[in-house]
């Protein structure tokens, strides 16, 4: 019974000065777990902290993209329903357009000044008028949307496979954790504790780049919907201005005549 008791009593030393060298000889702040890490766990950490990165700086870029343009957005439809002409808001802006709305009206009013007043007077071009400008403000929109929605592919795919990334680290990391212990001959915590937290370290890390790119989708996601309807919004607000002026010039021509 003595001796039984004396050698749990020694295992329970040897246990705890292995733990004490282990602990001294790994780092466990955030540097340290990589330092110590493996090859293809430290790869996966630098892809994910690049990713990381990189959607933060899409996050900024889009987050100042979009308040800019709803500001020019917002101005540029008070100058428009002001009562100001057409022609003169058109000759104000069309050299300084720099918002997606500015440009939608550029085009459509680009086509308009093309026709002739001979062109606009006679009825069976109208519709074809109409069409052209209704095309090239199509035309204008869908561009504009595609400059827009640059980087959010990117976003999404951050936030679909960075956890699955991170999670392939981790499973690496755990598999060199397990060689370890077949290595050392000891199942100790201490012995396997370092592996183990270098591999979660590297989901860690995938959650870290998932989550914001995820959340910033889905939000810019919602901002591109609500701005793309605003211009088509404009678009056919602006078609039917035009077409009442069509209508109003043929009015007046047939009385002309």
């Amino acid at each position: 019974m003595t001796e039984t008791t004396a050698a749990v009593t020694d295992r329970a030393v040897d246990a705890a000065a292995l733990a004490g060298t282990v602990a001294l000889e790994h780092d466990m702040t955030v540097w340290g777990l990589f330092l110590q890490a493996d090859m293809v766990v430290k790869a996966v950490m630098l892809v994910l902290v690049l990713a990381s990165i990189w959607c933060w700086a899409i996050i900024f870029e889009k987050w100042v993209v979009f308040k800019r343009l709803n500001a020019k957005a917002g101005s540029f439809e008070t100058a428009f329903w002001s009562g100001e002409p057409l022609e003169q808001l058109y000759k104000r802006v069309h050299k300084r357009a720099g918002d997606p709305l500015s440009r939608t009206f550029c085009a459509g009013m680009h086509e308009w000044t093309l026709s002739t007043e001979n062109e606009r007077s006679r009825g069976d071009l109208s519709a074809s008028l109409s069409q052209r400008i209704d095309r090239a403000m199509t035309t204008t929109i869908n561009r504009e949307m595609g400059i827009l929605e640059r980087y959010m592919t990117f976003l999404a795919t951050v936030g679909s496979t960075a956890p699955f990334i991170g999670l392939f680290g981790t499973v690496w990391g755990i598999m060199n954790s397990f060689a370890a212990i077949a290595g050392s001959q000891n199942t100790s915590l201490a012995v396997v504790a370092p592996g183990i937290a270098e591999a979660l370290f590297a989901t860690a890390l995938g959650l870290v780049a998932a989550i914001p790119a995820v959340v910033a989708y889905n939000k810019f996601s919602a901002d591109l919907n609500r701005y793309g309807d605003r211009l088509d919004a404009f678009s056919s607000e602006f078609s039917s201005i035009l077409s009442r002026h069509l209508e109003q010039e043929e009015r007046l021509t047939k009385k002309a005549a």
